[in-house]
């Protein structure tokens, strides 16, 4: 069965009375000619963002300094790593770093789609994605202020807590202008573009780091976290470096029609209002965004935990988990681009029911082949890099098909919030069945269950509309 505009919702919706679905911003884009320059501008945002979910967030400044004994008690460093004080240390730091990480959560939970809203209400999305950008550049340039002392502890883990908040909220609003770059029959190629690009932009950032790293810094000094800092800095001008052209060329979207500009906490009373309509409108687009956050967590799982299962389970050495962690964005990022054009071919949903797939089977291979040594988790780590990506670009190119014209910062509000509603899943059985199994490996099956579970929910969605060739 095929899918047309302003068609009533009946497979999904279980009711045959439903009224017809409201016209998507993609319809009216429909016809449209988009200059590559305003594409191109658009998808460099997340080129130029992307170093601080890679460099500062995952691989680099959290991970190999803010957790570290750096910002241990002197003489609690000086113990060694053999003292179990030592050890209490760094955990301390570690969830001292979560409360900040699970603040930010709860923030962008409750925030993000009341913003986007008034977004939307206002026809400012790119000043609210020019606000956020901006908050987040400056909190990645506070982090030269934080030197190895357990006295800078709270401003590091404080800054990258808030520039979470802001990454997400300028998420949201550059998520909802793809509507103004892209048309029913390039929204596809679109989306993978900028989600591949950001892959490629964040990596190639962490290869400078290493080239830097492994040149000694050029004779720079690197006590006091010198070179962290320094890293910090960069990551916050390439941001500046590339980011702007979204604001320089891409169109903003007009305003809403007799969308309510109404205060911040009767915004919320709108928001329960607009997802009662959305049920009743659009029950496509609400199971989605269901089905969504429980498959996006179990991606995210893949990407958190397979640094972790390479070093563990397979042996990796520290250098060796860095190359793998290279390659295996250059293939999400590549790959990403490339599943792009199938998105606009055969249709969002068929895209990512694949790729969740193959990311079963794969995980499956990586526990049950694991004695065939480091080869399996090249082979089947890889695997999974490679469809990570088309997955969650393919997931924002089927919101952009189905999400009501006007409310595009709104509903992508939503998919940040209903994501970090579901955070918890894969950490959660990736801890049980590691408990449960005394061996590393079998988390693996944990990550693999959040994604089938998604999987099986996306099946019961029925696909976005997918324009004629």
């Amino acid at each position: 069965m095929t899918d047309a505009p302003h068609r009533p919702d009946t497979p999904d919706s279980g009711s045959t009375s439903a009224p017809p679905p409201p016209t998507t911003g993609l319809e009216l884009q429909d016809g449209a000619r988009i200059p590559r320059r305003q594409i191109f501008s658009w998808a460099l945002w997340d080129w130029g963002t992307q170093p601080f979910n890679t460099v500062i967030l995952t691989f680099v400044f959290t991970a190999l300094y803010l957790t570290t004994e750096s910002f241990l008690d002197p003489d609690v460093a000086a113990l060694g790593e053999g003292s179990q004080a030592y050890q209490s240390g760094l955990a301390e730091l570690t969830s001292g770093l979560g409360f900040w990480n699970a603040l930010a959560g709860v923030l962008i939970f409750l925030l993000a789609p009341v913003l986007g809203q008034r977004a939307d209400a206002t026809g400012r999305r790119k000043a609210w994605l020019a606000g956020a950008t901006a908050g987040m550049v400056l909190c990645m340039l506070s982090l030269w202020f934080v030197e190895a002392d357990p006295a800078y502890f709270v401003l590091g883990a404080a800054m990258i807590g808030l520039g979470s908040v802001l990454s997400e909220i300028a998420g949201v609003n550059y998520n909802a202008m793809m509507v103004s770059v892209a048309t029913p029959r390039t929204v596809g190629k679109v989306s993978g573009l900028g989600w591949g690009l950001g892959y490629v932009g964040g990596i190639l950032m962490l290869v400078l780091v290493v080239v830097a790293n492994s040149a000694d810094w050029w004779g720079m000094p690197t006590d006091n976290g010198l070179a962290f800092r320094v890293i910090a800095v960069v990551c916050a001008i390439w941001a500046l470096a590339f980011a702007w052209p979204i604001f320089a060329f891409v169109p903003e979207l007009p305003p809403t029609k007799d969308r309510p500009k109404v205060g911040f906490f009767a915004g919320y009373v709108v928001l329960f209002r607009d997802i009662q309509a959305l049920w009743r409108t659009s029950r496509r687009t609400f199971w989605f965004l269901a089905a969504s956050a429980v498959y996006r967590d179990g991606l995210s799982g893949v990407f958190a935990f397979g640094a972790i299962i390479g070093s563990v389970s397979f042996g990796f050495s520290a250098d060796q988990v860095i190359i793998f962690g290279i390659a295996a964005n250059l293939v999400a990022g590549v790959s990403t681009v490339l599943v792009g054009l199938a998105d606009d071919r055969f249709g969002p949903r068929s895209v990512i029911l694949s790729a969740l797939s193959i990311i079963v089977v794969a995980g499956l291979a990586v526990v049950v082949l694991r004695d065939l040594g480091p080869i399996v988790y090249w082979v089947g780590g890889l695997t999974l890099s490679a469809c990570v990506g088309p997955a969650q670009a393919a997931s924002r190119s089927y919101l952009a098909r189905v999400t009501p014209a006007g409310k595009e910062s709104e509903i992508f509000g939503l998919y940040a919030t209903t994501g970090r509603a579901t955070s918890w899943l894969s950490s959660t059985l990736w801890t049980i069945a590691i408990v449960a199994t005394g061996a590393t490996i079998w988390g693996t099956l944990g990550i693999v269950t959040v994604v089938l579970v998604g999987l099986v929910l996306l099946w019961f969605v029925r696909d976005a509309p997918v324009a004629d060739a």
